[in-house]
């Protein structure tokens, strides 16, 4: 296997297509704020903030980070910041020592080794899959 060649994560490079098209599904919902592709946290990433009227008051900001690989590996990490804690969960795709290579970190830790998982092929279905999450975790909130 080669070495890693995009954040550490996986031997591919980020495929920045896939996250622009993200980026512009997303950034036409009401859910989202501000959806935009960067690289600040030094790796190529589509970073989402929620809109705050989506959540109830003791949700801070709610955020999905994504990087999606040209391999089809993929990271999608939630994080809800709260006044006293962060709530936070993770569904990864990528080669690793701690799990099958389809895996979810639960919340509200993220820990480490996570669950085995299966996560479908394509990318608009993985993100379907995680927005619908989101939404039960935000139903969760306001109940």
């Amino acid at each position: 296997m080669a070495p890693p060649t995009g954040d550490g994560e996986s031997p591919a490079p980020i495929d920045r297509p896939i996250l622009e098209f993200l980026q512009t599904r997303l950034q036409a919902t009401r859910q989202v704020s501000r959806a935009i592709v960067t690289d600040t946290s030094g790796h190529l990433e589509l970073h989402v903030v929620f809109a705050p009227s989506y959540y109830p008051t003791a949700v801070d900001e709610a955020q999905l980070t994504v990087r999606w690989y040209t391999n089809d590996d993929f990271k999608l990490h939630y994080r809800e910041q709260h006044a006293d804690h962060t709530w936070e969960c993770r569904w990864d795709r990528h080669p690793n020592p701690h799990n099958t290579r389809d895996h979810f970190h639960p919340p509200p830790t993220t820990p480490t080794p996570g669950e085995d998982a299966a996560w479908p092929d394509d990318h608009r279905d993985v993100v379907a899959l995680v927005l619908d999450e989101i939404e039960d975790r935000i139903a969760t909130l306001w109940s």
